[in-house]
Protein backbone atom coordinates (compact mmCIF):
# COMPACT_ATOMS: atom_id res chain seq x y z
CA UNK A 1 0.00 0.00 0.00
CA UNK A 2 3.01 2.56 0.93
CA UNK A 3 4.30 2.30 -2.21
CA UNK A 4 0.41 3.03 -4.08
CA UNK A 5 0.38 6.15 -1.77
CA UNK A 6 4.14 7.28 -2.89
CA UNK A 7 2.98 6.91 -6.83
CA UNK A 8 -0.38 8.48 -5.75
CA UNK A 9 1.24 11.48 -3.98
CA UNK A 10 4.55 11.85 -6.32
CA UNK A 11 2.08 11.91 -9.37
CA UNK A 12 -0.40 14.77 -7.54
CA UNK A 13 2.52 17.15 -6.71
CA UNK A 14 2.64 18.60 -9.62
CA UNK A 15 0.48 21.40 -9.69
CA UNK A 16 -0.70 20.83 -13.82
CA UNK A 17 -1.23 17.15 -13.31
CA UNK A 18 -3.41 17.99 -10.15
CA UNK A 19 -5.51 20.45 -12.38
CA UNK A 20 -6.13 18.04 -14.87
CA UNK A 21 -7.75 15.52 -11.86
CA UNK A 22 -10.28 18.20 -11.43
CA UNK A 23 -10.63 19.08 -14.50
CA UNK A 24 -11.35 15.52 -15.34
CA UNK A 25 -13.70 15.61 -12.40
CA UNK A 26 -16.28 16.96 -14.86
CA UNK A 27 -15.85 13.98 -17.40
CA UNK A 28 -14.21 12.70 -20.11
CA UNK A 29 -11.69 14.86 -21.93
CA UNK A 30 -9.46 14.56 -25.39
CA UNK A 31 -6.03 15.52 -24.67
CA UNK A 32 -6.65 18.29 -27.20
CA UNK A 33 -9.38 19.96 -24.77
CA UNK A 34 -7.31 19.28 -21.16
CA UNK A 35 -4.34 21.19 -22.97
CA UNK A 36 -6.91 24.16 -24.26
CA UNK A 37 -8.79 24.32 -20.81
CA UNK A 38 -5.08 24.55 -19.24
CA UNK A 39 -2.93 26.64 -22.02
CA UNK A 40 -0.73 23.86 -22.20
CA UNK A 41 0.76 22.35 -25.75
CA UNK A 42 -0.14 18.66 -26.42
CA UNK A 43 3.19 17.25 -25.84
CA UNK A 44 3.16 18.77 -22.42
CA UNK A 45 -0.59 17.21 -21.80
CA UNK A 46 0.56 14.01 -23.15
CA UNK A 47 3.53 13.96 -20.75
CA UNK A 48 1.23 14.72 -18.11
CA UNK A 49 -1.26 12.54 -18.96
CA UNK A 50 1.41 9.44 -19.07
CA UNK A 51 2.26 10.04 -15.78
CA UNK A 52 -1.35 10.24 -14.22
CA UNK A 53 -1.96 6.96 -16.14
CA UNK A 54 1.21 4.97 -14.80
CA UNK A 55 -0.05 6.44 -10.89
CA UNK A 56 -3.86 4.56 -12.51
CA UNK A 57 -5.22 8.11 -11.90
CA UNK A 58 -6.75 8.13 -15.11
CA UNK A 59 -7.79 5.56 -18.11
CA UNK A 60 -7.29 6.35 -21.58
CA UNK A 61 -9.70 5.05 -24.89
CA UNK A 62 -8.38 5.49 -28.44
CA UNK A 63 -11.11 6.33 -30.63
CA UNK A 64 -9.52 6.94 -34.52
CA UNK A 65 -7.02 9.19 -33.62
CA UNK A 66 -8.38 10.79 -30.27
CA UNK A 67 -7.21 9.82 -26.94
CA UNK A 68 -9.99 10.11 -24.31
CA UNK A 69 -9.37 10.22 -20.99
CA UNK A 70 -11.48 9.79 -17.51
CA UNK A 71 -10.90 9.47 -13.93
CA UNK A 72 -10.48 6.03 -12.03
CA UNK A 73 -11.46 5.06 -8.96
CA UNK A 74 -8.79 3.44 -7.23
CA UNK A 75 -6.08 5.35 -6.68
CA UNK A 76 -8.79 7.73 -4.60
CA UNK A 77 -9.98 4.79 -2.64
CA UNK A 78 -6.54 3.58 -1.67
CA UNK A 79 -5.74 7.44 -0.89
CA UNK A 80 -9.17 7.92 0.89
CA UNK A 81 -8.33 4.23 3.19
CA UNK A 82 -4.84 5.58 3.91
CA UNK A 83 -5.77 9.01 5.13
CA UNK A 84 -8.40 7.20 7.14
CA UNK A 85 -6.15 5.05 8.92
CA UNK A 86 -4.56 8.42 10.16
CA UNK A 87 -8.10 9.63 11.45
CA UNK A 88 -8.05 6.27 13.60
CA UNK A 89 -5.23 7.24 15.06
CA UNK A 90 -6.14 10.68 16.27
CA UNK A 91 -9.50 10.01 17.43
CA UNK A 92 -8.07 7.22 19.68
CA UNK A 93 -5.43 9.93 21.18
CA UNK A 94 -8.29 12.53 21.71
CA UNK A 95 -10.33 10.03 23.28
CA UNK A 96 -7.55 9.22 25.44
CA UNK A 97 -7.31 13.04 26.10
CA UNK A 98 -10.77 13.33 27.15
CA UNK A 99 -10.19 10.84 29.39
CA UNK A 100 -7.14 12.56 30.99
CA UNK A 101 -9.01 15.85 31.14
CA UNK A 102 -12.28 14.18 33.10
CA UNK A 103 -9.64 12.75 35.80
CA UNK A 104 -7.48 15.79 36.10
CA UNK A 105 -11.31 17.74 36.62
CA UNK A 106 -12.87 14.91 39.08
CA UNK A 107 -8.99 15.56 41.02
CA UNK A 108 -9.70 19.30 41.22
CA UNK A 109 -13.08 18.96 42.01
CA UNK A 110 -12.60 16.64 45.35
CA UNK A 111 -12.32 18.50 48.47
Amino acid sequence: MIANINATLSALAEPKRLQMIELLREGPLTVGEIAERLGLLQPQTSKHLRVLNQAGFVEVHAIANRRIYKLSQQPFKDLNKWLVSFQNVWEGRFDRLDDYLLKMQEKTDEP
